[in-house]
């Protein structure tokens, strides 16, 4: 969840470690008014949120790397399927790039319900929304999603 939440393979243990630390401190704090698993969703989303406000704040402050440097080096294993590899981690890229400009509710409600395959009423109590305020996001997130993807494949040329 993390990692889809973040887009960020390499950060995934240590913000997994600050979710459990949280949780841990936290735990007094828990009053079983819902599972531990939704409680522990909030906490894993919050971290998410921090990480990508933190990201924010460090893109401010620095210039954009070329993207396109060390490409070779990301890839699992160079080998016959290399340009198969190279596509799925592109795609991959671009969708979690997409998720960043979603808003918070959105890409978490999405990331939610597609990647955790949480319920409806699951992720409304995470989120702490209503069903049919997290059916909206769902809906939403997905055409933006849909939307941004479209529109940066045209731009690169990519639409067909």
């Amino acid at each position: 969840m993390l990692t889809r939440l973040t887009g960020s393979r390499e950060q995934v243990e240590d913000l997994a470690q600050e979710v459990f630390l949280r949780l841990y401190r936290g735990i007094e704090d828990f009053r079983g008014e819902a599972k531990l698993t939704t409680y522990l969703y909030r906490i894993a989303l919050n971290v998410a949120q921090d990480e990508w406000k933190r990201r924010r704040r460090e893109q401010a402050h620095t210039s954009l790397s070329d993207p396109d440097a060390g490409w070779e080096n990301r890839l699992a294993h160079a080998g016959a399927n290399a340009e198969e590899q190279l596509r799925q981690r592109e795609t991959l890229r671009e969708v979690n790039e997409a998720l960043g400009a979603l808003s918070e509710m959105e890409r978490g409600a999405l990331v939610l319900f597609h990647q955790e395959e949480c319920t409806y009423e699951q992720i409304a109590q995470v989120l702490q929304l209503p069903v049919n305020t997290v059916r909206t996001h769902l809906h939403r997130g997905r055409e933006r999603l849909r939307s941004i993807l479209k529109e940066r494949r045209s731009v690169c040329g990519l639409a067909k």
